[in-house]
């Protein structure tokens, strides 16, 4: 094992200890089919020739369609054709790096800091892919604005129909109603891709929804066994057969308390939370590691602090979402920031120049609720 000591750091055998590491929460995800890997992104960003390559336009293909003529012996074919479009796909890097000086090794009678580092790196790692996908989520349903004539109407109706909103229903409706319930998953999935609803594989929800799930017991965590053979909770669930990952960094909005004059008396409105909730289905975002030239390093200083080392670590990945462009309309440098993710008018359904493709395509759908 490569040791964490400036002198003596090889940071390939580095990187191929890391990689040896099993990555629970990435298998799952990976076994959902949701997040997989892309082919063409490996293609384009990784053997291409083409050295700089950080945003590409790619081919995407369209659906065969036409009505079948009669085969009367009579008749002749009229043959249709496929439309082609283009699909913006991208790379996106991150780095960092974690500090530990010599005295407190010295003082704490020899304590590995940097072990604690090393144990803790692919979590870390997991959290900043998973911000990323959330920003890329956002993005896309901010869409709706995106565009001209007929592909900004795409764009709207996309946003429109892929999400299903419980958390405003109106006075009829109790609290309770306006929270997630047995035939909520179902009924949004369905009104975003009507019978290709089964493609839907992986839900990302707040831990208030998670809990108001276990709650009506729709939700049961799954569990791992570690390399000491410890059993350990993986902070992850299943919803219908669907994999549920919990991140308290989905979008919530707090709706304020109003009152209004009916005229009949004082209509209240008590202040509430809006939860937004992912539903992705088979292949929604296509995830490939591209790599860093040199994605691990130390770096000895001696005279800080009486010596410190520093482990740096790089990430670049390429990224592509089913049926949806990215459109870098507004970006400052070569790798996206979240920010800069999470804008609509980077984002756009796939399109030609003045078509775009059936909206139910997009195995992409959200639930705003109240829990």
């Amino acid at each position: 094992m490569a040791k964490f000591d400036a002198k003596s750091f090889n940071e390939k055998a580095f990187g191929k200890y890391m990689s040896a590491i099993p990555n629970v929460k990435l298998n799952k995800l990976r076994e959902s089919r949701a997040i997989v890997g892309d082919a063409r992104l490996r293609d384009t960003f990784v053997n291409n020739s083409q050295t700089g390559t950080v945003y590409a336009v790619l081919p995407f293909f369209g659906l065969l369609s036409g009505t079948p003529q009669n085969y009367d012996g009579v008749d002749n074919i009229t043959p249709g054709k496929t439309d082609t479009y283009e699909q913006g796909v991208f790379t996106y890097g991150r780095m960092n790096g974690w500090t530990e000086a010599d005295f407190s090794y010295d003082v704490t009678g020899g304590t590995d800091f940097m072990a604690n580092v090393r144990n803790q790196i692919n979590d870390y790692w997991n959290g900043v892919d998973q911000d990323v996908i959330l920003a890329i989520l956002e993005g896309v349903f901010g869409m709706k604005d995106t565009g001209t004539g007929d592909i900004k109407k795409a764009n709207a109706a996309f946003v429109e129909a892929h999400t299903y909103n419980i958390a405003s229903a109106g006075a009829e409706h109790t609290d309770d109603s306006m929270k997630m319930d047995a035939t909520t998953l179902n009924s949004a999935i369905q009104k975003a891709c009507g019978d290709n609803k089964q493609k839907f594989k992986l839900v990302y929800c707040h831990s208030a929804v998670a809990t108001n799930l276990e709650n009506l017991k729709l939700l049961a965590y799954l569990k791992y066994t570690d390399a000491q053979g410890i059993e350990r909770d993986l902070e992850m669930g299943t919803w219908n057969g669907r994999l549920v990952i919990i991140d308290d960094s989905l979008p919530t909005k707090v709706v304020e308390a109003v009152a209004e004059d009916t005229g009949k008396g004082i209509k209240a409105q008590d202040a509430y939370t809006e939860y937004t909730t992912y539903i992705l289905g088979e292949g929604a975002i296509g995830f490939e590691d591209v790599g860093a030239k040199v994605p691990y390093e130390m770096v000895r200083d001696a005279k800080t602090r009486g010596g410190e080392d520093t482990l740096i670590s790089r990430k670049r990945h390429a990224v592509s979402v089913a049926g949806v462009s990215y459109t870098k309309a507004s970006q400052a440098t070569n790798s996206p920031t979240n920010a800069e993710l999470k804008t609509g008018k980077n984002w756009s359904l796939v399109a030609s120049d003045t078509k775009a493709i059936e909206h139910k395509a997009v195995p992409i759908a959200r639930i705003i609720s109240r829990g």
